[in-house]
């Protein structure tokens, strides 16, 4: 291209296009003119068409030459043609005179051009001072010295004008070539640049488009109501959205929205696109086919160099599994795994907020501790997985029975905790709400529940305690109302007991009692009496084994209150383990004095369906030598209703050993 060429190799160029043309001119105009001048006897003018034809068909072969020789040559071919003709044919050859330094302004440069200017000129003078030329001017003679100098001057002028022209257009020329090589040269390092930039931008593309993450680019369109379109879409938001970037391409990111997208997550990110910021979120998007998938954006804007922004670019990425994982980590640290309720830990959560809300004046509410009524009875008889299904239905009543905004939690086993809150701004109309739902509650516990085809009854019993002191904490609260449910269950079960303040004085009555009998074997407080069994003659035919506690201050604890207790705690099975032992030694006692009578020793329901409970049994009758025939076992008629078969095993193991059975309080209900 030109733009690449300096004037040197611009000239040579010129120079043989010239050559070219020349010689085809050359020929067009020598041969006619060497012919009529044969034709009339001018044999000078033959010959110098003939050399001048001859000349240039020299220089246009010869191109190995030098550029300067074969230019140098063609002028001179020119000035001597110049010559030829004026001499033989007058002013025809100021012509090749006059074209000799123009040509040389253009091939070589102005000052090449002056000096053949100069020598044309000076040949001039020559011809025709020496009365070579046949040239004349104005009413001068030909020779005379004013015509030549007349004739030399104007054509010095005009050959001057001619050559200063083409030297100029020359050199402008020359500076414009400069400047397009410059242009040039900086158009090449642009596309240079480019180029590389262009290497740059597919490599990034291809980076972006092979990320995992789902890279989207929006447009920034500040007009009002503008949708701000998206204009790229990765890879990876085409797999995870199921849309192909032309289906999404021009159109909004609202587009990705659905039921469960936040819509305060969605104002805050228009919020932020508005004023051009970066944001970050979490939210759910819906794919193609309709499928909820959490993501996690963020979305920073882009601006060119020093520019307004143009651009907002959202990497996202998949955060579903993570969400789940969370929430499962949730559910396990705050629900209970079996019934889907409330934990403990969330319960103290809300009790801690139902207690401040009522210090604060916020309005009263309530807690309700259910514990259910022979729940027990039917895990043991039925199995875990009958007991389950039966909790999984009494969660889904106390659900049902409560108020929305009201939470239901289970603490674990049998036991269930109502909070209900806003119940009232005094106690009054607070306490009647809570008696109110506490009934409510109970009766939708006696519900009955079929499952595996049977149908189960349940009962509950309901204590129910108000944040009513100053000063009274969560704690005080939740153990006010477990105390008021076990005054419910001591009046007969299946129903309501509201806490009252005398109660906590028979709770540390109970506690102070299970705590002194958890004591009393290791303090010898405990002792045996035999009750004698006589036959209607009167005649001894056995005795009952009785459990007394005489503290160690003298007082006598009576069965009725300490019994219970232990079968509560579960202290009844290290203290029936004693009272067999005792029972055992007491027999050989009575042999030894001559009075060996069978003992009829009380078994609680608890003993005797513990795991090891046989063994036991085995163990002391072989320790202490008595025969089982002489031990009768007295069990109340509810052991023989509750897991049937599994009593009856046990009681043929005792009965090979050779215990007796007894009932003990028939038809009362134990």
């Amino acid at each position: 291209m030109l733009a690449h060429d300096d004037v040197a190799q611009w000239r040579a160029r010129v120079f043989t296009s010239l050559m070219s043309v020349v010689l085809v001119l050359a020929l067009i105009a020598a041969v006619p003119s060497a012919a009529l001048a044969v034709y009339r006897d001018i044999p000078a003018v033959a010959l110098m068409d003939t050399a001048a034809l001859a000349w240039i068909l020299a220089i246009w072969r010869m191109d190995r030459l030098a550029y300067r020789t074969r230019v140098l040559n063609f002028l001179a071919m020119l000035y001597g043609v110049g010559i030829g003709s004026m001499l033989a044919a007058g002013a025809i050859g100021l012509f090749y005179l006059l074209a000799a330094p123009a040509l040389a302004a253009v091939l070589l440069g102005t000052r090449q051009a002056i000096a053949a200017l100069a020598l044309s000129a000076a040949t001039l003078m020559v011809l025709g001072l020496t009365g070579q030329t046949d040239i004349p001017v104005g009413h001068y003679a030909h020779d005379s010295l004013p015509s030549v100098l007349i004739l030399t001057l104007n054509f010095t002028c005009v050959g001057g004008l001619i050559t200063l022209s083409c030297g100029t257009l020359l050199k402008g020329l020359a500076g414009s070539l400069k400047d397009v090589r410059t242009f040039a040269g900086s158009l090449e390092e642009g596309q240079s640049l480019l180029r590389a930039m262009n290497g740059e931008l597919r490599l990034t593309s291809a980076a972006l488009a092979g990320l995992n993450e789902m890279v989207l680019i929006v447009k920034v369109d500040d007009r009002p109501g503008a949708i701000q379109p998206i204009i790229f879409a990765n890879r990876a938001f085409e797999r995870r959205s199921g849309y192909r970037a032309d289906e999404i391409v021009g159109s909004s990111m609202r587009m990705l929205d659905g039921p469960d997208t936040d819509p305060a997550v969605v104002a805050r990110i228009v919020e932020a696109m508005g004023r051009r910021e970066p944001v970050s979120a979490e939210l759910v998007n819906y794919s193609k086919s309709g499928e909820p998938y959490w993501v996690e954006i963020d979305m920073v804007p882009f601006a060119g160099a020093g520019g307004p922004i143009t651009h907002l670019v959202v990497v996202g990425r998949d955060i579903t599994e993570r969400r789940r994982s969370a929430d499962a980590i949730e559910q396990l640290a705050f629900f209970d795994v079996l019934t889907g309720l409330p934990n403990r830990r969330l319960l103290m959560e809300r009790l801690h907020a139902l207690v401040e809300g009522a210090h604060a004046g916020r309005g009263l509410g309530a807690v309700l501790y259910i514990d259910l009524d022979n729940f027990k009875s039917v895990n043991d008889a039925r199995g875990h997985a009958t007991g389950d299904a039966l909790l999984k239905h009494v969660a889904a009543q106390l659900v049902d029975a409560v108020r929305e905004g009201d939470t239901v939690a289970r603490l674990g086993g049998d036991e269930f905790v109502i909070l209900a809150a806003h119940l009232g701004s005094d106690d009054a109309a607070a306490t009647a709400a809570a008696l109110a739902l506490a009934q409510q509650v109970g009766k939708a516990l006696r519900r009955p529940a079929t499952i595996d085809n049977q149908v189960y009854h349940s009962s509950g019993s309901i204590g129910v305690a108000l944040p009513l002191r100053p000063g009274q904490t969560m704690h005080d609260l939740l153990r006010e109302a477990d105390t008021a449910m076990y005054h419910a269950k001591a009046a007969g079960r299946n129903g309501v007991a509201l806490f009252e303040t005398t109660m906590l004085a028979a709770a540390e009555n109970v506690l102070t009692l299970e705590r002194d009998l958890a004591n009393a074997l290791e303090r010898n407080e405990l002792a045996l009496h035999l009750q004698l069994q006589v036959d209607p003659a009167g005649a001894p035919v056995g005795a009952e084994v009785l459990l007394r506690w005489r503290r160690a201050d003298g007082v006598l604890v009576p069965p009725d209150a300490f019994i219970p207790v232990a079968e509560e705690t579960g202290l009844i099975v290290p203290l029936g383990a004693w009272v067999l032992h005792q029972a055992c030694l007491a027999w050989r006692e009575l042999e030894r004095a001559g009075h060996a009578l069978p003992l009829s020793i009380n078994v609680s329901p608890r003993q005797f369906r513990q795991p090891d409970f046989v063994a036991m049994v085995r163990a002391v009758v072989h320790e202490t030598g008595v025969p089982a025939q002489q031990l009768i076992f007295e069990v109340t008629e509810g052991l023989l209703v509750d897991d049937i078969d599994d009593t009856v095993s046990r009681m043929q193991e005792l009965a090979q050993l050779g215990i007796r059975f007894s009932i003990d309080d028939f038809g009362t209900g134990y």
